[in-house]
């Protein structure tokens, strides 16, 4: 799976699950779902778990953290990083 597909993949995951009425958002790929207030608390986790059951990857606690989750770029680049 190369990066656009990882970028598609995570931000059709965001529109179908977080901006079911806002489809239209012009949501750039470093923008910070926590900033916009796009994702809460609950909203990482199940993120978390998409991630984990779309890549196969185990996210540890310590993992879920702004710098891996908190726009499409930074879980693009963690996926990436998990599967090397």
């Amino acid at each position: 799976m190369d990066e656009n597909e990882i970028i598609n993949s995570i931000r059709n995951y965001i529109l179908d699950n977080f901006l079911f009425f806002e489809k239209e958002m012009n949501l750039a790929n470093d923008d910070s779902f926590l900033d916009i207030n796009l994702i809460d608390s609950t909203g990482i986790i199940e993120l978390v778990t998409f991630v984990e059951e779309q890549y196969h990857i185990t996210v540890k606690d310590n993992e879920i953290t702004r710098e891996n989750f908190d726009s499409i770029n930074k879980i693009k680049n963690y996926i990436i990083d998990k599967k090397q």
